[in-house]
């Protein structure tokens, strides 16, 4: 159901041929203009087969919007095809004439077509979204720790080697996403770059992104066999105080495969000579940092929000997870936007798998309802790190049958917490 547009104005899909077009769009919404030495180092990483926009009636472009073909990772089973949507802005002249709707609407359809049971985004304006029905799914930890703070000993830590050079996109990027897809197995939300381009623009460096810093270094752990257990992007801003060093290691991007080699690396990262301090990137929020660290007070951590998800063929999302209980509960959902997703489903997990998690039947009924919801708050809880619990605390979700809510929550949840650990 896609809301009306004014007259004159049309859905249209934008060829490569208009790139400059669309991206100007976006330049204008978001109030950036990249300088023409970011624009020649910073790949085309958009993919021109998912690229939309609205027409305006004299031809040019008055709203835009895009989305990636990621899959998900989700609570114990297979990633889940997911529309990762992107790119999304309106022309400061041309808001308020419900542009952003008709697009969302456009995004959801060309999911159903494509087979995407689930859209994913960053949110730039984060009350935005819910109204379409996408869920805040998880959180991310940026830390900032003082140099020379202590970390607990974790065994096999001493026996790694750790390397320190330039970042070199050619002989380091297989490294870095080798790393990265190793150190996500298991966690909701670890989104890999699935395309040459977005994994180039990982590694992308242009000067205008240095904010005063060095170009982008790689630490790098390696393992008796020389194969690498982690990596840390950074650069080090230079600042002095007084003759004394206070210069920040910026860290965009960090993982590692085992604990040992968080361990290595952080070791290295918080005992870097001149330096004062190390800002991490996004982390989950049960990162290992936060249990290695002696004394924990002294890190400043920041939380925000991470990804949003929004279920866009229910059954099928929520057959693709896995459940941490046994459940047989009716669900009945609103969906404004999707009414195939709305009314009553019931869950009904089979007999527990080796990994003591649970696969789930979702069928349509007229069985009464034990939980009421909106499909906004599924898509919170579906990565595992949200409480339905604490939403229904909230007045979000309204439990009909004592003790349905606590069994909901109970199976919907996840021991590791979700996270996309790089911003599309």
């Amino acid at each position: 159901m896609t809301p009306a547009l004014p007259d004159g104005y049309r859905l249209i899909r934008v060829p490569h041929s208009r790139s400059v077009e669309f991206r100007e769009v976006d330049h204008l919404a978001f109030g950036y203009e990249p300088d023409p030495e970011t624009v020649a180092q910073v790949p085309d990483y958009l993919e021109w087969d998912r690229t939309s926009a609205v027409e305006a009636p004299d031809g040019s472009l008055a709203a835009v919007h895009a989305s990636y073909a990621f899959t998900l990772p989700v609570p114990g089973a297979q990633p889940v095809e997911c529309a990762g949507l992107t790119w999304v802005g309106t022309r400061p002249d041309q808001r308020r004439q419900g542009l952003l709707s008709a697009m969302i609407a456009d995004h959801f359809a060309h999911c159903e077509e494509r087979g995407e049971p689930v859209s994913a985004l960053y949110a730039a304006e984060s009350a935005i979204y819910g109204r379409f029905g996408y869920g805040s799914a998880a959180d991310d930890l940026r830390v900032t720790i003082p140099r020379g703070v202590a970390l607990r000993d974790v065994p096999g830590s001493s026996d790694l080697t750790l390397r320190f050079a330039k970042l070199d996109a050619a002989a380091h990027g297989g490294l870095v996403e080798q790393v990265h897809a190793a150190a996500g197995v298991g966690r909701p939300g670890w989104i890999g770059r699935s395309t040459d381009a977005l994994r180039a623009s990982a590694l992308a460096d242009p000067p205008a992104w240095r904010q005063g810093g060095e170009p982008l270094r790689i630490a790098t752990v390696h393992g008796p066999d020389g194969e690498p257990r982690a990596y840390a992007l950074l650069r080090r801003k230079e600042e002095w105080a007084d003759n004394v060093a206070k210069t920040k290691v910026l860290v965009r991007e960090s993982a590692a495969v085992d604990a040992a080699a968080a361990h290595r690396l952080w070791s290295f990262l918080l005992d870097m000579d001149l330096t004062a301090s190390v800002q991490s990137g996004p982390l989950p929020v049960d990162d290992r940092i936060r249990e290695i660290l002696v004394d924990p007070r002294l890190a400043t951590a920041k939380i925000t929000d991470n990804v949003w998800v929004r279920l866009v063929d229910l059954p099928a999302a929520l057959t693709a997870r896995r459940y941490s209980g046994p459940l047989d509960v009716v669900l009945e959902v609103t969906d404004a936007r999707l009414p195939a997703n709305a009314g009553r489903w019931r869950l009904a997990t089979g007999p527990v798998g080796a990994d003591a998690a649970y696969d789930v039947r979702v069928t349509r009924t007229e069985d009464d309802a034990d939980v009421a919801l909106d499909v906004r708050e599924l898509g919170a809880a579906y990565l595992g790190g949200r409480s339905l619990a604490a939403a229904g605390h909230a007045g979000l979700v309204e439990e009909r049958r004592a003790g349905s809510l606590h069994a909901t929550s109970t199976a919907f949840a996840w021991p590791l917490a979700p996270v996309c650990s790089w911003m599309f």
